[in-house]
């Protein structure tokens, strides 16, 4: 059964607190990527994609593509579904639909040029978890 995707659906809004952002594959203190070479937390503690649009691989969703907002910059992404799933809960008897969604995104559009001179990467993964109860 394809999902049905509303207007409110598309709008994702703050996809999660900067606070628990972390490098997983780079030798970077935890407390430097929150710092103001990075993600600059203490001034900007959200990050905020806003979905455009919706692909699907017969009835699943394979890519999201929308609006990220970090540092206070928007750029457009495409966040592909490398694992998508709806199903019925069963304890809150709803339809629940989650996933894991990966990019790849140039740092240096967001504001986030530290390191670039001495070999800091420019392009990083993100790798996004969702999860939604339909209402």
């Amino acid at each position: 059964m394809r999902m049905t995707l509303t207007a409110a659906a598309m709008a994702l809004g703050t996809l999660s607190g900067l606070a628990h952002a972390e490098a997983t594959t780079y030798a970077i203190d935890p407390m430097h990527t929150q710092s103001d070479h990075f993600l600059n937390s203490a001034v900007y503690p959200r990050a905020k994609f806003v979905a455009d649009g919706f692909t699907f691989d017969g009835e699943k969703v394979s890519v999201v593509s929308g609006q990220l907002t970090l540092l206070g910059k928007t750029n457009p992404v495409a966040l592909k579904a490398t694992s998508f799933n709806c199903y019925m809960h069963p304890i809150l008897k709803r339809e629940v639909c989650g996933g894991d969604f990966e990019t790849v995104i140039q740092r240096s559009k967001w504001g986030m040029s530290w390191g670039l001179n001495f070999g800091v990467p420019d392009n990083i993964k993100l790798l996004v978890q969702v999860e939604a109860v339909k209402q």
